[in-house]
């Protein structure tokens, strides 16, 4: 029933952009918190940040340091991850994810459904 679907990974040279999709279906879209995660081989699931189930501010991780912005577009039921000053270490698979909780976030296993993932990968 519920849907989410990626598009816009590919390969990127450094310090280039590169924008995100997560169209989702088969939920209330505005009833969920939408976050953004990554994880490269052998590492971590790490958060990348979140953009709140209505209105309000989208919140991100240190590492972002004001290079990434997340939105959301109601009438398409899409969130996008624009991503800018693309670095190598940026390399890895992205993970769009709904959460109905209100907390805690940050945490992914918060988060009730989940897309593909897309191979973002990032030359030097």
């Amino acid at each position: 029933q519920v849907q989410l679907v990626e598009s816009g990974g590919g390969l990127v040279q450094a310090g280039g952009s590169l924008r995100l999709s997560c169209a989702a279906s088969g939920l209330t879209f505005s009833s969920y918190a939408m976050g953004w995660f990554r994880q490269a081989p052998g590492k971590e699931r790490d958060f990348v940040g979140l953009i709140p189930k209505s209105r309000g501010a989208a919140e991100y991780a240190d590492f972002v340091k004001g290079r990434f912005t997340i939105s959301r577009d109601s009438a398409k039921n899409t969130v996008y991850l624009q991503m800018n000053s693309l670095k190598p270490e940026d390399t890895a698979v992205y993970y769009c994810a709904a959460s109905i909780h209100g907390s805690g976030l940050a945490n992914p296993t918060r988060y009730n459904y989940w897309g593909q993932g897309t191979q973002v990968t990032v030359s030097s």
